[in-house]
């Protein structure tokens, strides 16, 4: 890929840091979208909530990925956060989608990525599901199709949008995972329920390989699943990170306490999502980690 001009917004986060790093490391400019004023050159300003970025920031990019939003898993899911976890990505990537649509065509990117989730798929059971299903049922698989429906403006101006839609990230800095390695450290960790429930991962690294995998890759567009293509039930992630750790996993969390604690929450824990990522295989990709030992390593 030749040097490049790359819009991140979420750039503070967890994926669009690590992706941010690995393009900077590759000699590719990155423009972060911030809050506040910018301060330097390779920073645009955009206002999320508000449904408002400078286009003029955007112009000359090759590619803008989005993304930025309110953490799922940071907080109980209030009807206020749940407002806020909605606001912060459909409110954003449609600021985004008709900054992109206003510019000339000559100054518009050739390609918008933008994040989504495997939460779009819902509650899955011991079914795989890969791209061509449909759309669950309740709160993450709703706000995942308005989510991906907001870039609307992007696609109608001709520009190709590509859908992320990740499963849970192997990682120690951040996610559900940078929470488990302290328990499992600790010699407190264990299975989640009934641990029957699928829990589809993928690699950090892997993560920013395939993001960069279809920005790279001219004519892919539409929904791609990040994730590992060795889904694992709760329980034997469980025994595999208990075994890498060198810890015991004597402790089960019973699913009544888990939805006392994290309330409606609990069912994106509890529930089960066998997730494969077809397309993204079919499209060339390769998985430097596709089993969840050598993912969990990576992390560490």
């Amino acid at each position: 890929m030749e040097r490049s001009r790359i819009a991140v917004a979420g750039a503070s986060g967890l994926i669009g840091g690590a992706l941010a790093r690995s393009l900077a490391a590759d000699g590719h400019e990155v423009v972060r979208l911030v809050r506040r004023t910018p301060r330097t050159a390779d920073e645009v300003r955009w206002d999320p909530e508000g449904g408002r970025a400078d286009a003029a920031g955007l112009a000359g990019c090759d590619a803008v990925v989005n993304l930025a939003g309110a953490g799922v898993g940071n907080r109980r899911w209030t009807d206020a956060y749940k407002q806020r976890i909605r606001d912060s990505r459909v409110n954003g990537t449609a600021a985004l989608a008709r900054a992109v649509a206003s510019l000339n065509e000559k100054d518009r990117p050739r390609v918008f990525v933008n994040g989504s989730a495997i939460g779009y798929y819902g509650e899955t059971g011991d079914r795989t599901v890969d791209e061509s299903a449909p759309a669950g049922e309740g709160f993450l698989p709703e706000l995942c199709v308005e989510w991906e429906a907001a870039t609307a403006p992007a696609q109608e101006a001709g520009v190709r949008t590509v859908f992320t839609r990740t499963g849970l990230v192997v990682s120690r800095e951040g996610g559900a995972w940078g929470r488990l390695f302290p328990l499992f450290r600790a010699g407190l960790g264990g299975r989640m329920g009934d641990g029957r429930q699928y829990w589809s991962f993928v690699a950090l690294h892997d993560e920013v390989a395939a993001i960069r995998h279809l920005i790279d890759t001219d004519g892919l567009s539409g929904p791609f699943n990040i994730t590992a293509p060795n889904p694992l039930t709760n329980r034997e992630i469980t025994a595999v990170m208990g075994s890498v750790l060198h810890r015991p996993t004597p402790f089960a969390v019973p699913a009544p306490v888990l939805r006392s604690v994290l309330g409606e929450m609990a069912g994106d824990v509890l529930g089960s999502a066998r997730i494969l990522p077809t397309r993204l295989l079919e499209s060339g990709f390769r998985f430097a980690f596709p089993e969840i030992e050598g993912a969990i390593r990576a992390a560490l």
